[in-house]
């Protein structure tokens, strides 16, 4: 089966799908500040961090929820096939993500629905973020919406 450019039809419920790995470093994470405008010590202050209990830099939640976009889109599942992102729910930040990590996405389409709208099917995927240790740093679940193969579509 083709595993890229999915259609509504193409997808498989229930199938864990794996990104490959990426280090998170100090440079990612200043470059995140930048962007954001988020300078709180925790992300900025090695030494303020380990007073507040971590080992050392944190990356922000949100770079961690980005990066699972990012990690997830780098597999190019629907490379040609997306539409939108209809939202991150249930988002849980249960470990920190630090300096020095290397983390991969994994992530299992667990429902899908035909959208109102012609041709367009919603996808509601659980998706986690997995440091080189194995443990979840960062849990959500993700609402896409793609095309199907023709206007009507089918489940």
């Amino acid at each position: 089966m083709n595993t890229t450019g999915l259609y509504y039809e193409d997808v498989v419920l229930d199938e864990d799908r794996e990104s490959a790995a990426r280090p998170v470093t100090p440079a990612d994470i200043r470059a995140f500040c930048e962007l954001t405008e988020d300078f709180h010590p925790l992300h900025t202050d090695a030494a303020y961090a380990q007073s507040r209990g971590f080992p050392g830099l944190i990356a922000h939640g949100l770079y961690g929820l980005a990066l699972m976009e990012g990690l997830k889109t780098s597999l190019k599942l629907y490379e040609n096939t997306s539409i939108a992102s209809l939202g991150w729910d249930q988002v849980r930040f249960l470990l920190p993500l630090l300096a020095g990590d290397v983390v991969h996405v994994v992530f299992r389409v667990t429902g899908k629905r035909l959208s109102s709208r012609a041709g367009r099917g919603v996808l509601t995927e659980d998706v986690r973020l997995v440091n080189q240790r194995g443990e979840i740093v960062i849990q959500a679940q993700h609402a896409a919406l793609v095309l199907t193969r023709g206007p009507a579509g089918s489940d």
